[in-house]
């Protein structure tokens, strides 16, 4: 089966986004044929359009990005039975050069539409397993969580308060309102306070953002406190003379999480925040890029497709 999608064929820039004809692969026993009707930017799409992660996935070309989808079951394998044709799901794909084989997905959350859901699975889960599988957050412990108005920062926030945790976050005064709403204690303005002057005794840091504030987060952290960085430990020696837990994570594909977070959503803990949307076309995709680029955007940006892109998915 021939779709129509969006891809690059050479590392670079934006202008490396064009639009193609592409074959499906033969679905196998245990994957699902989806209808497209939504996906979301997130980082890991210009970087790795720009080449920046060709060690860690050296794919041949061409390469489609995009590792969210939300959308309609068209087709079975043989092997699936927790799904039917017909059912909306939603689903992190697989990290391959499809971007469209996926190691999960869930049934689509009812108060959500396909938008809402396709900028769910990859940043939700992300903070999912930064905070609770890596993080070890408990009910009534301080947690600090960096850019709290970004993609994952806006899940992080909704998550942990869920949790019964002391939220704190760091964000532009712009977002000051919407992070209180999401459910954020305590607001620190980066732009004229320095968090490492006003804060102490943190139990949990969720890190975004990497650098110095890495560095100033090891500072506010209790002794045997806990550091989750979405980026890399840059300097082990020092979470070792703080007698910090330090740990960099990479998302891992699992199916029950995103069965967790899909009743977190319905029983309205958890929602998603929308800062952009844009078409499934090669200038609709370049166009958000360039706004995530900008380390800027507010909440998630979602792509939605306007047309019949196909996806297949593993169960």
């Amino acid at each position: 089966m021939e779709t129509r999608a969006v891809v690059i064929e050479a590392y670079g820039g934006k202008d490396q986004l064009k639009e193609a004809t592409v074959q499906l692969p033969e679905l196998k026993a245990n994957q699902l044929l989806v209808k497209v009707a939504a996906t979301s930017i997130n980082p890991i799409d210009w970087k790795l359009r720009e080449g920046y992660l060709k060690q860690m996935f050296p794919w041949d070309f061409p390469i489609i990005l995009g590792w969210d989808v939300a959308g309609d079951i068209v087709e079975i394998g043989a092997d699936v039975t927790e799904f039917k044709v017909g059912d909306a799901i939603y689903a992190r794909p697989e990290t391959t050069r499809f971007g469209t084989y996926a190691e999960l997905a869930a049934i689509k959350p009812e108060n959500q539409n396909y938008a809402e859901a396709a900028a769910v699975p990859l940043a939700g889960l992300t903070a999912y397993q930064a905070l609770f599988e890596h993080g070890r957050l408990k009910e009534g412990e301080k947690v600090l969580i960096h850019a709290g108005a970004g993609g994952v920062g806006t899940y992080a926030i909704q998550l942990a308060k869920a949790a019964g945790a002391y939220v704190i976050t760091t964000a532009s005064p712009r977002n000051h309102e919407l992070l209180q709403k999401l459910g954020a204690d305590e607001i620190i303005d980066y732009h004229t306070t320095d968090f490492e002057e006003v804060l102490q005794d943190i139990d949990l840091v969720f890190d975004t953002m990497g650098g110095d504030t890495q560095k100033k987060s090891f500072t506010v952290l209790k002794p045997k406190g806990r550091l989750i960085s979405i980026l890399s430990i840059e300097d082990e020696d020092l979470a070792k003379e703080k007698d910090i837990f330090a740990k960099a994570i990479w998302l891992r594909t699992n199916g029950k999480q995103l069965a967790e977070l899909t009743e977190l959503i319905e029983a309205e803990k958890v929602n998603s925040v929308i800062g952009a949307t844009f078409p499934l076309t090669a200038q609709g995709i370049y166009d958000a890029h360039a706004l995530s680029e900008t380390h800027h955007a507010v909440g998630k940006i979602v792509i939605e497709n306007q047309d019949n892109f196909i996806s297949q998915d593993a169960e």
